[in-house]
């Protein structure tokens, strides 16, 4: 424990929670989303299980660093010639699942614009369980890119789990935030969701990466999406401006 302290594990701890934050960026927006459709008394609950889930899901990963260093890359199967691994399945799994629920949350927010009340109750009326449920399983697949940067930067699994519990606790009193933000915007939750599409892409792509050898840089979606949102500022501030 006393190791934690010394200067190189600091040094470590924070610019381990910093990057934990960063990666985490894109599962707080899909979070707000998600979420959004809960009524709103449900709402911290629901946040409350997604923190604690977050923080349970990273620590037993990094608690089991030994399996995951030895059987997450080993090759479970063979498909004419190229190996898969169990994190190709979750990556491509959770690619699939984060694009299918983009384009329905996409399909519902342009063609839903005339339900009226009705339309936000049975919105409101999904089950509390299936939200939590969603939550946990986009969780466990961000938790990967998590744990990877963990093991890339700290040697010690107490300065891993300790930056893991600092992030999640910071994202979730900032998640709040965040979701109003995005849902008093509706262009700015159109651009969430096709950041989010693209993040599903590349979640995708990384899973098929047996085949193509390839690799989408992440640094490149956030530009993207940091470029986009500026240009979604100037366009609020004009437009206020011409009011």
């Amino acid at each position: 424990m006393h190791s934690l302290f010394t200067l190189d594990s600091l040094i470590s701890l924070f610019t381990l929670c910093l990057l934990e934050i960063v990666l985490g960026i894109d599962n707080v927006i899909f979070v707000s989303l998600i979420i959004g459709r809960l009524p709103a008394p449900q709402q911290l609950n629901a946040r409350r299980v997604w923190m604690i889930a977050g923080i349970l899901i990273r620590s037993g990963l990094l608690m089991g660093l030994g399996w995951l260093v030895t059987h997450g890359n080993k090759v479970l199967f063979s498909i004419a010639g190229y190996g898969f691994s169990t994190r190709h399945l979750i990556m491509m799994a959770g690619g699939l699942f984060l694009l299918f629920k983009t384009v329905q949350e996409i399909h519902e927010k342009l063609e839903g614009g005339g339900e009226g009340e009705a339309g936000v109750s049975e919105r409101s009326g999904q089950s509390f369980l299936a939200i939590v449920t969603q939550l946990v399983l986009v969780d466990t697949v961000f938790s990967f890119d998590s744990i990877i940067t963990a093991v890339g930067l700290a040697q010690q699994v107490t300065v891993m789990i300790t930056a893991v519990i600092l992030a999640m606790i910071i994202m979730f009193f900032f998640s709040q935030g965040i979701a109003n933000f995005i849902n008093r915007r509706p262009t700015v939750k159109i651009l969430a969701l096709s950041f989010l599409l693209m993040v599903g892409f590349s979640l995708l792509f990384e899973g098929l990466e047996p085949i193509h050898h390839s690799h989408i840089d992440k640094g490149y979606i956030y530009f993207s999406m940091v470029f986009a949102f500026g240009v979604e500022l100037l366009n609020t501030r004009a437009r206020k401006k011409k009011h």
